[in-house]
This record gives C-alpha cells, sequence and structure tokens, in this order.
C-alpha cells in the first residue's frame, strides 16, 4: 500500500492506495501533523482510485536539494563533485503534485528538468547520526527538481532558479519506509514519451543516510519535509506543450505537462 494526498470535499486529507485493486482507503488525520494520531492511520471505507485526485504527497516546510550529487551530472554541469555536500532549498511555493502543470516564468529562457528520488521525513529530526537514518524517514517518493538555468548562471545563488512557484513537482505517492527494498534504484526521465535521463541511485556520491545526518546537523527536520538526493546525468531542456514524466523503480511515474506562464490558470 501507498500513502497518497488526496482532494476530497470532506478534507480527508491521506489515503491508503491499493494500485493493483484500484481502490482508495482514506484516512481520518494528517499522518504530518506534530500531534497526529496513531489511529488515523487506520483506512475507511474505500473509493474507486478513478475518481480521486491526487495532490503533491506532503506539505513540507522545506524541501532540501542537493547539488551535484551524481558524478557525471557533475561533469556535465562542467564542474566537480564538491567536497562535501552542497545543500540549497526550495520552498513550499514550489510544490505540486502529479498532473500539474510546471509553469515556466515569464523572465526564463532555458527551464531544465531533473528527475529525482524524494526522501520524505516522518519525525522530528535534529542532529542525526547516520546509523540512525532510516528510523527518521516516512518514505520516498519522485521528484522534479525543475530548474531555470539562465537565472541560476546569472544570479550567483539559487532562489530564483531553484524557487520559483512549480519548480518541485512531487508524487505520485509514499512508499513507506516498511515497504522499501534497500539497494539501487533506476531514476528514468521522459520528455514526450522519449528517455533522456536513466541513472541508478547507486551512482550517488553521497547515500541518503549520509544527508540525512548532513542536513539534520544544520537545521531541524520536520515530519513532511522533502530531501531530494541529486539527479543522475542528461538534463535538459523543456518547453510548453513538452510532458516531463520521472520514474523511479519501486515507486511508480510522476508525470508533469508544461506551460508558459499566462497559458493556465492554476
Amino acid at each position: 500500500m501507498k500513502l497518497a494526498r488526496i482532494n476530497l470535499p470532506d478534507s480527508r486529507p491521506y489515503a491508503w492506495v491499493d494500485t493493483a485493486a484500484g481502490l482508495v482507503f482514506p484516512l481520518s488525520g494528517d499522518l504530518f501533523a506534530a500531534d497526529a494520531d496513531p489511529a488515523a492511520t487506520e483506512p475507511g471505507e474505500s473509493i474507486d482510485y478513478d475518481s480521486v485526485e491526487l495532490l503533491a504527497p506532503c506539505r513540507p516546510s522545506k524541501v532540501i536539494a542537493v547539488a551535484k550529487n551524481y558524478a557525471k551530472h557533475a561533469e556535465e554541469m562542467h564542474g566537480e563533485v564538491p567536497p562535501t555536500p552542497v545543500l540549497f532549498f526550495k520552498t513550499p511555493n514550489t510544490v505540486v503534485g502529479p498532473g500539474h502543470p510546471i509553469v515556466r516564468p515569464r523572465w526564463a529562457e532555458i527551464v531544465h528538468y531533473e528527475g529525482e528520488l524524494a526522501v520524505v521525513i516522518g519525525t522530528r529530526a535534529k542532529d542525526i547520526p547516520a546509523e540512525r537514518a532510516w528510523d527518521v524517514i516516512a518514505g520516498f517518493t519522485c521528484a522534479n527538481d525543475v530548474s531555470v538555468r539562465d537565472a541560476q548562471r546569472s544570479d550567483g545563488q539559487w532562489a530564483r532558479a531553484k524557487g520559483f512557484d512549480t519548480a518541485c513537482p512531487l508524487g505520485p505517492w509514499i512508499v513507506p519506509v516498511e515497504e522499501w527494498q534497500r539497494g539501487p534504484k533506476q531514476v528514468t526521465t521522459r520528455v514526450n514519451g522519449e528517455i533522456v535521463q536513466d541513472g541508478s541511485t547507486g551512482d550517488m556520491v553521497r547515500g541518503i543516510e549520509e544527508l540525512i545526518a548532513y542536513a539534520s546537523a544544520a537545521f531541524t527536520l520536520m515530519p513532511g519535509d522533502v530531501i531530494l538526493t541529486g539527479t543522475p546525468a542528461g538534463v535538459g531542456p523543456i518547453v510548453s506543450g513538452d510532458t516531463v514524466t520521472v520514474h523511479v523503480e519501486d515507486i511508480g511515474e510522476l508525470e508533469n505537462p508544461v506551460v508558459d506562464d499566462g497559458e493556465c490558470s492554476c
């Protein structure tokens, strides 16, 4: 079973999804709330999967992303792997769910996709040693670290380039840590059906445990926060009319259309 955030009129925000059966089981509470009741994980009466709109699977207070965590991506960006992890933020306004448009800003010229494995934090965490990192993970989802390259190059810091509205699609759901089979996972990105990235998390320079330890030493991780683990080589441009699909092995697919600012009312 997978954990999703759904759009229901009765405000039940989360649900267990049984993709094999095509059923969704709404839950009674917010699993990432500070006072979350364990009873909230008990599923309610099922509804048909096709009748449910999936939202971004969590509402992070912050998204922590890692630069150049794959050597071949560092090379294609004309750089080297940093001696220590380089972290940057994507703010809550960037987060959108599956199917939601990626909106290219009016001021952007070159917008790139970056498919990634995302780690979702399940409990408040500060100064977590690497050997305890798995204790604070809620699960895993797919992510797209959408980036404006011209702003990234011109600004000297990445607030605009990485922090514009819709710059962080997440989804379609969270695979709980209890169901996650550890080991390398394929990360594949397609644009309009054509494979443009095909990498493995086994090629990450720094693994999940090290990233959680490093990030939590700097700032408190809150339930629902997300760590983007870096993108494999093969990043490239997207324009209005494109469809970007990020597939992470054992999770599923995150698909988003691309539009120019002003082309949608989202």
